[in-house]
């Protein structure tokens, strides 16, 4: 191989880590903390079950990311249709909603029922905003079995926007995982190249030195996410430490003992 293919192999194989690794980072754990979420949400509004579901940007439809309850693992990766059901009716008003007895009449869909054998009686949909965008929905199905069966309340529907205003946060955090493990796709040649850095990068995190760059990098971008001043005062500030250390290295004194 060239020089020049060899740099420019090994070039694309630096991006590829720090993309891969970027994006295992960002959305690795976010799942599991979403649906501890749900859960601790669940028992605070005494729900039977709750769910996340995000807008599909091609489509507009919205997809299940995320549940909690009987019918959870039914539901995760299955599509309600643009404009369909309670979820769409919120995510297109912004504006949240609480039903029970859904059925045609107030815009239920009621194939995700179906295709789970889930029964809905009462739910509770709130817009989950990042910014100034809806990304997707909050829903909260039916009580919890110690609770009433009844509607839910205004004020619950208080609580859950609450829970939605961390929902969103963590959703958008997913989709830029998402987005960087695409990115690690297409930087790789193969589906196969791709998994070989992502199981050598597992088998680093252990290591220290990797772990406390890791945790310099988040400081920085930290910093650096504040404004144009301290993106300046941090590039100034890791410019005079590496001038230093440089600085120190050559001026050290080598000798075989």
């Amino acid at each position: 191989m060239s020089e020049s293919r060899t740099e420019e192999f090994m070039e694309r194989f630096r991006v590829l880590i720090r993309i891969t690794d970027l994006s295992q980072r960002l959305a690795d754990p976010l799942k599991e903390v979403m649906t501890e979420l749900l859960e601790t949400s669940c028992t605070r509004l005494k729900a039977a079950g709750a769910s996340i579901l995000v807008r599909k940007e091609d489509s507009g439809a919205l997809t299940f990311l995320a549940a909690t309850g009987e019918v959870a693992d039914q539901v995760i990766g299955l599509e309600v249709p643009a404009g369909k059901g309670i979820a769409g009716f919120v995510l297109m008003s912004g504006q949240p909603m609480a039903i029970s007895q859904p059925d045609d009449e107030s815009g239920f869909y009621a194939e995700v029922d179906k295709a789970t054998g889930f029964s809905t009686e009462h739910i509770l949909a709130i817009p989950l905003r990042f910014r100034n965008d809806i990304i997707g929905v909050l829903e909260y199905v039916n009580r919890a079995a110690d609770a009433p069966s009844e509607a839910f309340t205004a004020a619950e529907m208080d609580v859950a926007t609450v829970y939605a205003e961390s929902v969103a946060a963590l959703v958008n955090a997913f989709f830029e995982g998402d987005l960087l493990y695409d990115l690690s796709s297409r930087v790789a040649n193969t589906e196969e190249e791709r998994r070989e850095v992502q199981t050598w990068l597992r088998s680093i995190r252990d290591v220290s030195s990797h772990g406390r760059a890791l945790e310099i990098a988040a400081l920085i971008n930290e910093l650096a996410s504040m404004g144009d001043a301290e993106i300046e005062l941090c590039r100034k500030v890791l410019e005079s430490i590496i001038a230093y250390s440089r600085s120190n290295l050559s001026g050290l004194e080598f000798t075989d003992e």
